[in-house]
């Protein structure tokens, strides 16, 4: 995880949001390979491991005992190449975050590629997707583990096109940015505009 993206985490709990303490452990130029994030209000801690943070499970107390999960693995195809990705997500200029749920995860290296200076990050990633110096991969089966409004684009797998997961990728992407389905017969929340529907997608942005 690179650790800039510390202040946009937010722990999982059903508490107001609260910056996250890190106590860092290994780390490769600005990536954490290891270490420990810590709720200041519930005081749950959350482990970084290989570089993956895992918000899975809860986290534990700090004398309780971390309970493990694996991210969920995806083998859907992904149907969209990245420069069409690119011209759906309608971004322009370095800077920012663009968040990758489930098996989107997959297109970080492509998109990389054709917008220099944006970080990927990645939630629920398929086993085989590494994290990289532009990708940051978190773990949690409930949520989105990050700061409301902090997203310049959201794009959603198919496996999680269901109303929780799309409520909570409206609920990070900024005002006026674009939200990706990887499926057209997707049901978006309140609150998005529809742009185009087709070819295996929904896009819309965000009012």
């Amino acid at each position: 995880m690179h650790i800039e993206l510390t202040e946009m985490l937010r722990c999982p709990e059903t508490h107001e949001e609260a910056f996250l303490v890190m106590s860092t452990g290994e780390m490769v130029g600005r990536m954490v390979r290891s270490g420990i994030l810590g709720c200041p209000v519930c005081r749950r801690e959350y482990p970084i491991v290989k570089g993956v943070v895992d918000f899975s499970g809860g986290g534990r107390r700090e004398a309780g005992v971390s309970s493990k999960a694996s991210p969920p693995v995806s083998r859907l195809p992904s149907p969209v190449d990245a420069p069409t990705l690119q011209a759906l997500l309608d971004l322009s200029g370095p800077g920012g975050y663009v968040v990758l749920v489930g098996s989107a995860a997959r297109h970080a290296i492509g998109l990389a590629a054709l917008m220099g200076g944006i970080h990927f990050v990645g939630i629920d990633a398929p086993s085989e997707v590494e994290e990289l110096p532009v990708l940051s991969l978190l773990a949690c089966e409930t949520m989105i583990p990050l700061r409301r409004a902090m997203a310049r684009a959201v794009v959603v797998g198919p496996e999680r096109a269901s109303p929780p997961w799309l409520g909570e990728a409206l609920r990070v992407l900024l005002r006026g940015r674009r939200l990706v389905i990887e499926d057209e017969g997707a049901r978006p929340p309140a609150g998005v505009k529809q742009l185009a529907v087709g070819q295996g997608l929904w896009v819309g942005e965000r009012g």
